[in-house]
């Protein structure tokens, strides 16, 4: 009978060690190995236990059974796993194909916007532009005009007082006791006419060169504007070509600063 046990714990030790079958409870089990130590049970055991025969005639049926029980099991396992994985499978792809479409839209979306901003940009570093070019012209026509109405006013002073001098002249010489009085104011009268043609002439120039020295300070101003559009510009573009999603600038806010 000390067989008999020692058969029954090696048999117990090596259902326990089987490797099972998941999801279901039933394991591997080396077939040699345990009929082995069911013939050493058997042939251990008494013989009022012949009655047990019976089951050890039957086992190859029961194992037959229980392995083709596992065998259905292992595949229905399987045809679930296969369904599952298909049906995870359809889900991915539906989720990233509507990502995939979010993401087209946000980019169209951008796409649209940044085209936008351009448009206003350029339009109005364009208008930025006409605005400087018809207030230069102004500018310049007006200073000429100025600088036109400061020479005539010069030129007739000029001729008035030169007409004045030789009127003088004329009756100094008259006047023989006082010819070189005469000649000494007529050069005066002369020389003062000069000095004023000279005066006006001078007061021209600086008018006109203060009107193009404003001028200049004003275009440099608008030069700045232009080149700040441009950079906005050139900053919306570098960002459009990003990863989705990125913010979009401020540029009205850039341009305005």
């Amino acid at each position: 009978m000390y067989r008999v046990f020692e058969a029954l714990d090696e048999l117990v030790a090596i259902v326990e060690e089987a490797r099972g079958i998941p999801p279901t409870r039933s394991c591997i089990v080396p077939r040699g190995d345990v009929l082995e130590l069911l013939d050493d049970v058997r042939d251990a055991l008494p013989g009022e236990l012949d009655d047990a025969q019976d089951v050890l005639d039957h086992r190859d049926k029961i194992v037959g059974d229980a392995r083709t029980g596992a065998e259905t099991t292992v595949t229905a396992a399987n045809e679930q796993a296969r369904t599952t994985i298909d049906s995870a499978r359809a889900e991915a792809d539906r989720i990233l194909a509507d990502a995939k479409d979010h993401a087209d839209r946000m980019v169209a979306e951008a796409t649209a916007h940044a085209d936008r901003l351009v448009t206003a940009a350029q339009a109005e570093a364009d208008q930025v532009v006409a605005d400087g070019n018809a207030e230069y012209d102004e500018l310049t026509s007006r200073a000429q005009i100025d600088a036109d109405r400061a020479i005539e006013s010069g030129k007739a002073s000029y001729e008035r007082s030169v007409a004045d001098g030789k009127a003088e002249q004329a009756r100094l010489v008259a006047q023989t006791e006082v010819v070189r009085v005469a000649h000494a104011e007529s050069a005066r009268l002369i020389d003062e006419a000069q000095a004023e043609s000279d005066r006006v002439r001078t007061e021209c120039d600086d008018y006109v060169d203060e009107q193009m020295a404003d001028f200049g300070n004003r275009l440099a101003a608008m030069e700045e504007t232009l080149n700040t559009t441009r950079r906005s510009i050139t900053r919306g573009r570098q960002q459009m070509r990003g990863a989705p999603g990125a913010e979009y600038p401020e540029y009205a806010a850039d341009h305005r600063r």
